[in-house]
């Protein structure tokens, strides 16, 4: 319960912002973290509509003495973004590209906006933001100003202090206005303190800043310096919201590179690659990465980036140069020029790479560091905690020569080294143990003398990720006592009170305190239908997955996470979701467990499209973690009607196709359908499938048998949709795969996967039917015939669902491995078979399912074999999702995921373009937002150019 002050103080931030003020458990429990290894959880957050929303909020927050933190993406490792204090988040609501000058190549911008969305904003003016990221799909500018963020490509533009010329400030205490080099009207009091700190510290910031391109730790006093123009502004670059609340920001801008090419430098290992960092470096690279062997196994393990591997030299360390030019020609002939000379006197491997796409696919390897280093296969879990440490870039090999020494010392084996290695800047991550005593006090130990290792090379502690509580403990070792006294001296001219971000950088919490995990971790672990295999068998497990880093907040490309994509929502990204099943484990926040209303809100707009099994670094699969959810929940509780209108349409689908001509009256009749609409909890907007006159197996049963197929007999699985909705769907399938050769059969009597059941929770029905399932398959299971289905959501329930429900049954795994789609089973089976010729351009929307769990590149070969021009877009999920789309309160939510991306691209189309949609639900949601786009199954096309149509 929110004690009486934090009533008031949540009752008057009500009454006078304008934005959303949110001090309910859910909220709380969903900003606890970031993508450290801290927790606390927050006093309330606050979403301001505007700049001056945010100013309002801080006055009410002064009045009542309480603690701030600005946050933007919150993808922050050191733990800065996380705070027991109001937290203001910018990135729903003040995400505004104010004004543009391309003269000054300048913008102005809110400090909510993210990395991505800006520079898609700004590239009809051939500009961009310097630094680029990692996390660029969703970190923020004012996340970025907070931190000082670097990226890759801050080998060519610099940090963000680099790009950053004025900022529109508000101090705790009330004073507002624009700083820079030359402005700061208003803060003649703070002008003049500063001027007394810098002159007190003058020849000891000189004397104990590392002269090097990535010093991120600290707060830079160095700008202060006449040489660097006394800029308040910079000064306030990395500051991580402790000093000042950033309203607007003036940025600079710089050209997008007109052509780029990129090599690749195979070394024997690791350390060779780094000793070859100054040769390259002779060469002005715009971007020099490195990774290591451990990165590349890890993930070609993972199969997270497959084609990238397989361009790389010989080597077991890689250094990736890119070059820029005015032509294509101009980048190459430089990369080139760097391979002659650094391949003459290193010895390397190599290879160019000016292919945009091939150039692509690295430099996702690259930026999929974190998410293959995570979990490694068999191998502990590893942690932040020393993993952006910086070095001069000359000493680079040796540097990491004692790392890894000291690794040893210690008995820890870092996941990988990789990084920004033109600049010195080392990624890893370690599997500390968090979670006790003596493991914590070992992880003290290392970052203790890792600190001391850092500092003897005239390192920087944090050369991207910042200080926070990761590292501000550790800054004496690094700057000395007298330049951390300065340090405090600023925060106090500043926040006098110590009310922005308590507790990071100056005056830090232990870095050993306030664990996410800690000795005294030791979260609710109840019993689960889903085994959770990849995650000890636990659901706890299974709810700590995520690391925070956000990816699942971005807005282009991929799947996830379709309804945040649409509500702008932390709740309502797979990162919100999975902090708020971790704090319902916890028990400290949430407290009514599995009974919790706000996880089954939060859970409520999951369209269980599981992207996030496929598109998330570290594989949370929430599609399976709300099945887990709603299964408890509503345990011996009555259910939202959907659930058994939607949830059972295998029934009545079966029941209604025996009758279907009085059935579709009534479904499609303004009365009736109405009324079944109100009663099956769906939304009135929404038109009822219509159920087919007769079901396929009907007719597959009264044909004569083909016994031509020279390759075998295989099993056309018969689903719900296709087999009552669209068995025109089946009969076409029957004609391709006897063209190709093989024979087919159904199962005897009826099946099904138990999708419906899975999505709606109802797991005790799922597991009754789908043992059924394999009892009716079992002389297919026995003799090994391969099962062809053609709806991808029921051929992914038996990928991935049917051995995570049935664990221990032999039958099941049999199944998963026999399942085929069509195109799996014409590429991989009938090689030789020439299917027929079809001239013409088709856009695919491949099923999330089918993207996630079954991936689409053999139906792409067999499509592509036609000759057929196939355009697969990535357009995200189409909304309708199965159940999600059809039940009443996602209506909204439904149409705008598809009319985000998916609907204007296809109302765009040439118009005899071809609209292909393997998944009943892509299809249904195309057709009842564009009747005229007539979208097909593959099966569809194959069959009618093979009838000669």
């Amino acid at each position: 319960m929110i004690d009486f002050p934090l009533t008031r103080l949540a009752a008057e931030l009500t009454g006078k912002v304008a934005g959303e003020v949110r001090f309910d458990p859910g909220s709380r429990a969903t900003y606890s973290t970031d993508a450290s290894n801290y927790r606390a959880v927050p006093l309330g957050v606050v979403l301001p509509r505007t700049p001056e929303d945010a100013a309002a909020a801080i006055a009410v927050c002064r009045e009542h003495d309480m603690p701030v933190l600005s946050r933007g993406g919150g993808t922050s490792l050191a733990g800065q973004c996380c705070n027991a204090a109001v937290v203001l988040d910018w990135s729903k609501y003040c995400d505004r590209l104010i004004s543009v000058d391309t003269a000054a190549r300048t913008a102005i911008v809110e400090p909510g906006i993210a990395l991505d969305p800006l520079n898609a904003q700004l590239a009809r003016y051939d500009l961009m933001v310097g630094p680029k990221p990692a996390t660029h799909v969703s970190c923020t500018i004012g996340g970025m100003i907070g931190n000082n963020s670097c990226g890759s490509t801050a080998q060519a533009y610099g940090k963000m202090v680099d790009s950053v010329r004025r900022l529109e400030i508000l101090t705790y205490d009330g004073l507002r206005g624009w700083v820079g080099a030359d402005s700061q009207d208003g803060f003649a009091e703070l002008r003049d303190g500063l001027r007394q700190i810098r002159d007190e510290y003058a020849t000891d910031i000189r004397q104990h800043y590392p002269d090097i391109p990535r010093r991120v730790s600290g707060y830079n006093l160095d700008s202060l310096l006449p040489e660097h123009g006394f800029d308040l502004a910079k000064l306030l670059v990395g500051s991580e919201s402790t000093l000042v609340t950033v309203l607007r920001a003036e940025i600079e801008l710089v050209q997008r590179p007109k052509a780029v090419a990129l090599t690749v430098l195979g070394y024997p290992d690791i350390y060779d690659a780094a000793d070859a960092v100054p040769i390259v470096l002779q060469h002005n690279p715009i971007a020099l990465e490195g990774v290591d062997h451990r990165l590349v196994d890890l993930e070609h393990l993972e199969h997270l980036a497959g084609g990238a591997i397989a361009q790389l030299p010989d080597g077991n360390g890689w250094l990736m140069a890119q070059f820029e030019g005015a032509d294509q020609d101009e980048a190459d002939r430089r990369a080139q020029t760097m391979v002659e000379e650094v391949t003459m006197k290193t010895g390397a491997t190599s290879t160019m790479i000016d292919d945009p796409a091939r150039e692509a696919e690295i430099w996702m390897a690259r930026e999929a560091g974190l998410g293959a280093t995570a979990y490694p296969p068999d191998s502990p879990e590893t942690h932040e905690g020393w993993e952006d440490a910086a070095v001069p870039p000359n000493r680079l090999g040796d540097y990491l020569r004692d790392f890894e020494s000291l690794l040893d010392d210690f008995d820890y084996q870092s996941s990988s080294l990789y990084g920004h290695f033109g600049h010195g800047c080392v990624h890893t991550r370690i599997p500390f143990d968090l979670r006790s005593a003596e493991g914590i006090s070992k992880y003290r130990g290392f970052a203790e003398q890792s600190a001391q290792l850092v500092a003897r090379y005239g390192g920087s502690l944090s050369g991207e990720h910042g200080d926070g509580q990761s590292r501000g403990e550790l800054l004496p070792i690094m700057f000395g006592e007298r330049i951390v006294e300065a340090f405090g001296a600023v925060k106090h001219l500043f926040d006098p009170r110590n009310r922005m971000n308590p507790g990071k950088v100056v005056h830090p919490r232990p870095l050993d305190q306030d664990l996410r995990q800690g000795a005294d971790y030791r979260p609710w672990e109840p019993v689960t239908h889903f085994a959770f295999p990849e995650d000890d068998h636990r659901f706890s497990v299974a709810a700590a997955r995520c690391v925070g880093v956000g990816k699942c907040r971005g807005h282009e490309g991929g799947v996830m996470c379709p309804s945040y994509r649409v509500t702008r929502e932390e709740e309502h990204s797979t990162r919100g979701r999975a902090r708020l099943l971790f704090e319902m484990l916890q028990g400290e926040v949430i407290t009514d467990g599995w009974r919790s209303t706000e996880v089954r809100d939060a859970l409520d707009l999951c369209l269980a499209c599981k992207g996030c099994r496929s598109d998330c670094p570290v594989d949370v699969d929430m599609a399976t973690y709300k099945a887990e959810f709603l299964s408890h929940h509503y345990e011996h509780r009555v259910r939202p009607m959907a659930h058994y209108s939607m949830g059972w349409i295998p029934l009545w689908a079966r029941l209604a196709t025996a009758v279907s001509a009085p059935a579709n009256a009534l479904a499609q009749s303004r009365g009736t359908g109405g009324l079944l609409k109100r009663l099956g909890g769906i939304d009135p907007r929404r038109e009822l499938p219509r159920f087919a006159r007769e079901r396929f197996t009907e007719m597959f049963a009264r044909r004569a048998p083909d016994e031509r197929g020279h390759r075998g007999r295989v099993l056309l699985w018969p689903d719900t949709f296709t087999n009552n909705f669209a068995p025109e769907i089946a009969e076409a399938a029957v004609a391709v795969l006897e063209a190709a050769g093989f024979e087919i059969e159904i199962p005897g009597r009826t099946v099904c996967c138990g999708l419906t059941w899975i999505s709606t929770g109802q797991l005790h029905t799922a597991k009754r039917v789908l043992r059924r399932t394999l009892r009716q398959l079992e002389p297919q299971l026995r003799s090994s015939t391969p099962i062809v289905v053609l709806e991808p959501s029921c051929a992914a329930v038996f990928r991935s669902d049917l051995t995570e429900l049935l664990p221990g049954d032999e039958d099941a795994h049999r199944l998963a491995n026999q399942v085929h789609t069509l195109g799996e089973i014409l590429t991989e089976q009938a090689d030789d078979w020439e299917p027929p010729r079809i001239d013409a351009h088709a856009m695919v929307q491949p099923h999330c399912h089918q993207h996630a769990i079954l991936h689409y590149e053999a139906d792409q070969r067999l499509l592509t074999a036609t000759g057929l021009d196939v355009e697969v877009l990535d357009t995200g999920c189409c909304g309708l999702a199965g159940n999600f789309g059809f039940e009443r309160g996602h209506y909204d939510v439904s149409v705008a995921c598809a009319e985000d991306k998916l609907m204007p691209t296809i109302r765009n189309r040439e118009p005899e373009t071809l609209i292909l949609a393997d998944g009943f639900s892509c299809r249904t949601q195309i057709e009842h937002l564009n009747p005229q786009a007539r979208p097909r199954h593959a099966a569809q096309i194959l069959a009618e150019a093979i009838r000669g149509n």
